[in-house]
């Protein structure tokens, strides 16, 4: 018998959600075969078996949080003893406080394949276990059978959310495999496919008795007050899972680490040519600010108190979706002309949307950009993500009355609120980086 333990899935966190089992107790794995997908930093990953034999025991189920190197299911390989995969001793190592760089890192020795050889390299599955390598290559994402439906990991974690059955769905996509769109469309308009003639059940005499109101879990059970009366007017009671426990603590992370403060001024945007895209003007002028103040764009470590001045800028732009707060990044801003810079920022959008955005697109921003005004607000406090210093939250567009040549005029200004780590930003730091913006935002080209 061997236990696998859940690896670190790459992004720093110290646990992770089962969304679904891909398998069932019982049944025959093979080494790589995905097992469970599992939802961590807001993206959905399907974790491989390391060992090859049949699946024991599992050691929680779908919406079950499992710590980083806890044990998540029991293998019986038909073996007395065995090996520790890489995964469980990067875990332990982690545990004890070993850090290491992948990239530094020589290549382990491999997991054992289904013929018991280990001279050969398996190739990256497009995972997170194991020794992990970045490049900006596209994997494309593999579908599995659930009830005879052909689905993906972010698509079946869509389903779950939207409380959508998926044998209701009709499938739209390639080799009639379900689709976020798909669900999305089921969710408002109802089950999609004609359901099948089912012969009815005959039905067995049963003893009455009084219907049984399912238990809350453990840690509702905990936190929730008493049960009001019945005919109280009163919402219920639920835990805080996936994308929104992961918001709430780096919200809490924020809160207790950085030492925030927040100037704002509104930038004159009269200039500007009809159609113009307000996003990229925006993350044109983080670049401007950068440059004129390049403390901004950095990271700080509070425990060494170091900081880390970047050369170029990624920028992590928040998402509101359903589900949630994401934020993800937009590559070499510094280098990315307009035309560039709206394609990445639409393929985020979408990935984000559909749940399939890797995890390398949701960390190692250099500073933030928020949006709101797209839907209400003129001004904001936001929330730095550490170790960012800095974020940038652009309100409603609007029209003000300002005196031209003795005269008075009508034009379009744009809210800009700007929150900064007052421990290694000063005031006048942070008033020339937000100068720079309102100047490199007034410009007509």
């Amino acid at each position: 018998m061997k236990t696998f333990n859940l690896p670190d899935l790459g992004e720093g966190l110290p646990d992770a959600e089962i969304v679904e089992w891909l398998v069932a107790e019982g049944d025959e794995v093979k080494v790589d075969d995905p097992i469970v997908s599992m939802e961590t930093a807001k993206a959905v990953v399907e974790v491989p078996s390391a060992y090859a034999g049949k699946i024991a025991k599992f050691h929680g189920q779908a919406g079950d949080v499992i710590k980083t190197g806890a044990p998540l299911v029991d293998f019986d390989t038909g073996e007395s003893g065995g090996e520790t995969p890489a995964d469980d001793s990067e875990a332990e190592q982690e545990a004890t406080g070993e850090q290491r760089d992948s990239k530094d890192v020589p290549a382990e020795e491999p997991a054992p394949d289904d013929a018991g050889q280990a001279g050969e390299e398996r190739a990256d599955t497009g995972t997170v276990v194991g020794n992990v390598t970045t490049s900006d290559e596209v994997v494309r994402q593999t579908h599995s059978s659930v009830g005879g439906v052909k689905v993906t990991p972010a698509v079946r974690a869509l389903a779950r959310k939207l409380k959508v059955d998926l044998s209701t769905v009709e499938p739209t996509g390639p080799e009639d495999v379900v689709t976020s769109a798909d669900v999305r469309r089921a969710a408002e308009e109802g089950p999609t496919r004609k359901p099948e003639k089912q012969q009815p059940a005959r039905q067995e005499p049963a003893e009455e008795k009084p219907a049984r109101r399912p238990e809350p879990d453990s840690e509702s059970r905990r936190s929730a007050p008493a049960r009001p009366a019945k005919d109280q007017a009163t919402g219920e009671w639920e835990p805080i899972r996936s994308t929104r426990r992961t918001m709430a603590r780096a919200m809490s992370d924020s809160h207790a680490r950085v030492v925030a403060t927040t100037i704002m001024d509104d930038a004159d945007i009269h200039a500007w040519r009809p159609g113009e895209d307000i996003t990229v003007r925006l993350l044109r002028s983080l670049w401007a600010g950068a440059q004129a103040e390049p403390g901004l764009n950095a990271w700080y470590d509070d425990e060494q108190n170091v900081r880390m001045i970047h050369k170029g800028m990624h920028v992590g732009m928040a998402v509101d979706t359903a589900d949630g707060l994401f934020v993800a990044r937009l590559k070499d801003v510094h280098a990315s002309d307009r035309r560039e810079m709206r394609d990445e920022i639409n393929r985020l959008r979408d990935n984000v949307k559909n749940r399939s955005i890797p995890p390398e697109d949701l960390k190692d921003y250099t500073i933030m950009l928020s949006n709101f005004g797209v839907f209400a607000g003129r001004y904001a406090t936001p929330i730095v993500n550490p170790p960012c210093v800095a974020i940038v939250a652009a309100g409603v567009l609007r029209h003000e009355v300002v005196p031209v040549l003795g005269g008075m005029e009508a034009h379009r200004t744009l809210p800009l609120s700007l929150t900064f780590d007052h421990r290694v930003c000063t005031g006048g730091e942070g008033a020339r980086f937000l100068k720079a913006m309102i100047q490199d935002l007034a410009r007509s080209d």
